[in-house]
């Protein structure tokens, strides 16, 4: 039986949506092609109408789950004022019910270390997407320049991501509770650290910094030549 394009297109996603869920749930090697057909209502045979290889529904999942924490933190964002935009995203990332839920959350924790070791394809893959976390975490450092905003929201995302994990391998009692608010509050100390003001150019450096970079010439002078 000949299915449309449409109905073919529809499948597909519905086996990458199936498998982002499980992939997240039980890692890369902890599932088969086979369970995530099944998962799908679908049967082993007709994964190859689908897809090339293991590989590529592993990679498109990978992605389906990295573009939906995107989409909720720009949902999040659009929806409250600019001033608490990012102290939601990190509420609601380092939440009790995003913790118990891997399978609908963030691949970030729970892929992570397997990531590292997959191919560098799927590895090429991964660091795109996290390229994008980055810049949405960026966006909401309206203050700083983009250099810094940057860096910052590459801090803040890795106090995120490790205090996830953290929470999960502790389970979900008080310990795990405590470190997703140790998280909390970690996150939003550094995201609320003042930016230091630019040196005007041409100003005089710090009497420590000067006298650093004078002693610091002196040694170079006097070290021997090789």
């Amino acid at each position: 039986m000949r299915y449309s394009k449409e109905h073919k297109l529809e499948t597909h996603a519905r086996i990458v949506r199936k498998a982002s869920v499980r992939l997240r749930e039980k890692g890369a090697h902890g599932v088969g092609v086979a369970d995530l057909m099944k998962d799908a209502g679908l049967t082993h045979g007709g994964f190859y109408a689908h897809f090339a290889s293991r590989e590529q529904l592993v990679i498109e999942a990978f992605a389906f789950a990295m573009d939906r924490s995107i989409e909720r933190w720009r949902r999040l964002a659009a929806e409250t004022p600019p001033a608490e935009r990012l102290a939601v995203i990190v509420t609601s990332y380092l939440s009790p019910t995003h913790r118990d839920d891997p399978g609908r959350g963030c691949a970030v924790p729970a892929l992570g270390a397997e990531i590292a070791r997959e191919s560098p394809k799927t590895r090429k893959v991964f660091a795109a997407k996290m390229e994008t976390m980055i810049e949405t975490i960026a966006a909401e450092f309206i203050d700083a320049p983009p250099k810094a905003a940057r860096k910052r929201a590459m801090a803040t995302l890795a106090t995120m991501m490790g205090s996830l994990l953290m929470a999960r391998v502790a389970g979900s009692g008080e310990l795990s509770d405590t470190i997703l608010q140790a998280g909390r509050d970690a996150a939003l100390a550094m995201a609320a650290q003042p930016q230091p003001a630019a040196r005007p150019r041409g100003a005089r450096k710090p009497a420590a910094t000067a006298k650093a970079a004078s002693t610091s010439r002196s040694a170079a002078k006097a070290a021997p030549r090789p």
